[in-house]
């Protein structure tokens, strides 16, 4: 199968209806971690330094290509703060894809994956692919989480996993797009049902407007909020 990326910024058009699917995302972890700014970082090309915390969830689109198909990717990035989590693990549901990130240079980010994992597991569908991004990469000489160790955690639980940084854009294109590669594949291999909402996916608009999957976008904005 021929999977290819397209790498330009966003790749929006005035055709309302200009891509083949919708997946929908959402980006989890710990407060702090930078969930935000590299979801800023993906659809806006820019590094947002100072970022207020996300309050409940923040919205963002972007539309990329892959095997020569156009697919609008819907994010949701979540609040990391406890006192959010009744709110945002709603959003969990119909989610074809989960980003979930903590910062190298903070191993209780790292120490908590395994209770956002739990959530996860129990709040998406059997097929969302689930990566794992190590945040942070730029601040090489405060890291306090190793990559072997996030590498081998990873693979002991089945994830995709990148080391990225926000603030350099390093790898930050390629876990979003891997993501969606993996959706992809499982798509053509027939593990979703692309007419069941908690699949995450969507085959076209299915009226006009924007469609969003499982939750609306309230008050979306565009600023980035870590």
């Amino acid at each position: 199968m021929n999977l290819s990326f397209n790498r330009s910024p966003s790749i929006m058009s005035s055709a309302p209806y200009n891509y083949n699917y919708i997946f929908k995302y959402i980006i989890i972890g710990d407060m702090g971690v930078g969930k935000s700014c590299i979801l800023h970082q993906f659809t806006e090309k820019k590094f947002m330094a100072n970022c207020p915390h996300t309050i409940g969830v923040e919205f963002g689109t972007r539309i990329i290509e892959v095997d020569d198909k156009k697919i609008k990717l819907q994010i949701w990035d979540t609040a990391g703060q406890e006192r959010f989590r009744a709110v945002t693990r709603s959003y969990y549901r119909g989610a074809a894809g989960a980003l979930m990130v903590y910062d190298i240079t903070r191993r209780s980010t790292y120490n908590h994956l395994s209770s956002w994992l739990t959530d996860t597991r129990n709040l998406t569908n059997p097929n969302t692919v689930i990566f794992l991004i190590g945040n942070k990469s730029d601040l090489e000489s405060t890291r306090e989480v190793t990559f072997e160790e996030a590498e081998e955690f990873a693979k002991e639980n089945g994830l995709m996993f990148l080391e990225a940084s926000a603030m350099t854009g390093q790898n930050v294109e390629e876990a979003f797009l891997e993501t969606a590669r993996k959706i992809y594949q499982n798509i053509q291999e027939g593990r979703l049902d692309l007419n069941a909402s908690e699949s995450g996916v969507q085959h076209r608009p299915s009226q006009p407007g924007r469609t969003t999957l499982t939750n609306e976008a309230p008050n979306a904005k565009d600023q980035c909020s870590c």
